[in-house]
């Protein structure tokens, strides 16, 4: 039986997945295969920890360019993280023609043009579908199973650890720091948040996602990013009342000949689909133009559910090996001389309804100094929500847009802001209507 050697960088969480999972199913894999996978070498920082598995005839090393070097690795896996040094070993990796497998968002979303262009001239694979959500295989729809169709959008939650804390701030009506206190406490946010609940993990992987869908290169730069810190239990529980919930919402739309892309805090109706994933899951929803709209859903980080995926691409390398095929899927799924730059439209020129927040003084005459300033800027309200009366303290007045563009409803409220009777900056959450 063909055999594929294979060499890991990493030996964390999702390093230990992957080598269990080869371990584990490895007779499985060989017959639905016709190819024996073989772990050869597993580069780590702790050659000597312990990860409760039989290693024997596995070489542990701290040397990662043994194993991107190595005459005897014929495949390599990254799941070691960060830019560097994943970006220099991915890179050697493939010039030494070598396939490669990543779970490094972060490393495609920033460096994947240049990763993806030295794949193509050493004519090897570079495999990423564990790079987004975990085993929900997102990846491998957009590349081959909706290949007929001209995606129209992707949106989806693709943090589970924001989307954690919100289903938890929500059920528990607990603020924000207590919420990722507990989340850290549980494991479920990292010591440092940062990369999850500012956003920057749902935008590396609507970047891959964008990019795979509309046949643009991969460009971080471009994507609108608000995390969830200033996601208030005041927020969420006016939400509940109006029929809505608060999700981190990553999304990429064609609009015209432009695209928007952007993962921020948005209000979704209760009855949609996307209100109803909770946790620590993940859910993509594809919308093509004769598929119509699909959901992909499942958990979308971990120890199995990634290594799940690292392995899905491990089996179609192998594949692939075998059969003699070469180039068959691109690895953006068009082929390279057909990606074209596409323009991405200015968040604050986005159109859509808004939830505004105010806490103000309830005196005479409030409400028509609101409602003048948005007529100045061609703001008109739908909905005026208001609870309790004091013109001692403030108290929260909330109003629903119409349709109108971030750009006017922004400029309003610094002038909002000004009026002596608001105690405190307007809050504005985008409403997401329209939602699967």
């Amino acid at each position: 039986m063909e055999e594929l050697r294979i060499g890991v960088l990493g030996f964390g969480t999702v390093g230990t997945g992957t080598v269990r999972l080869l371990l584990t199913n490895g007779e499985l894999l060989a017959q639905r295969t016709g190819v024996r996978f073989r772990l050869v070498r597993i580069a780590t920082l702790d050659p000597q920890g312990d990860r409760g598995l039989d290693l024997a005839g596995i070489e542990v090393t701290d040397d990662a360019w043994k194993v991107v070097d190595g005459d005897d690795i014929d495949v390599v896996v990254e799941v070691m993280g960060g830019l560097e040094p994943a970006g220099s070993l991915v890179l050697r990796a493939l010039r030494n023609g070598k396939p490669v497998v990543t779970a490094n968002k972060a490393l495609l979303a920033q460096r994947g043009e240049g990763l993806i262009a030295e794949a193509l001239r050493s004519g090897v694979e570079l495999g990423f579908e564990a790079a987004v959500a975990g085993a929900v295989p997102v990846i491998k729809a957009l590349k081959e199973s909706l290949a007929a169709n001209r995606i129209q959008q992707v949106y989806g939650i693709l943090n589970g650890t924001c989307n954690y804390i919100l289903t938890e701030m929500r059920e528990k009506g607990l603020p924000f720091a207590t919420v990722l206190g507990e989340a850290q406490r549980l494991g479920f946010a990292e010591a440092d948040p940062s990369f999850d609940v500012d956003g920057i993990d749902a935008a590396h992987k609507l970047t891959i996602l964008a990019s795979l869908a509309f046949g643009t290169p991969l460009d971080f730069e471009r994507v609108t990013v608000e995390g969830i810190r200033h996601v208030s239990d005041v927020d969420i529980a006016w939400a509940t009342e109006m029929g809505y919930r608060i999700k981190l919402l990553a999304m990429a739309r064609r609009s015209g000949d432009e695209i928007e892309l952007g993962v921020r805090p948005v209000l979704v109706a209760d009855a949609s689909m996307v209100a109803t994933v909770e946790g620590v899951f993940n859910a993509v929803f594809i919308e093509g133009d004769f598929s119509g709209t699909t959901m992909y859903y499942g958990r979308g980080a971990g120890e199995r559910p990634t290594a799940s995926a690292v392995v899905a691409d491990l089996v179609e390398i192998g594949r692939n090996r075998r059969s003699g095929a070469r180039g068959r899927v691109p690895t953006l799924s068009i082929l390279p001389q057909h990606l074209v730059p596409l323009p991405v439209r200015d968040s604050r020129e986005q159109s859509g309804e808004y939830y505004i927040r105010l806490e103000v003084r309830d005196r005479p005459g409030v409400l028509a100094q609101l409602t003048e300033v948005l007529a100045r800027f061609g703001i008109s309200i739908d909905a005026i929500h208001q609870k309790g009366r004091s013109q001692e303290s403030a108290v929260p007045l909330v109003m629903v847009t119409h349709e109108t563009t971030e750009r006017q409803v922004r400029d309003a409220l610094v002038q909002i802001a000004a009026l002596d009777p608001v105690s405190e900056p307007p809050r504005l959450i985008r409403i997401e209507s329209g939602l699967a």
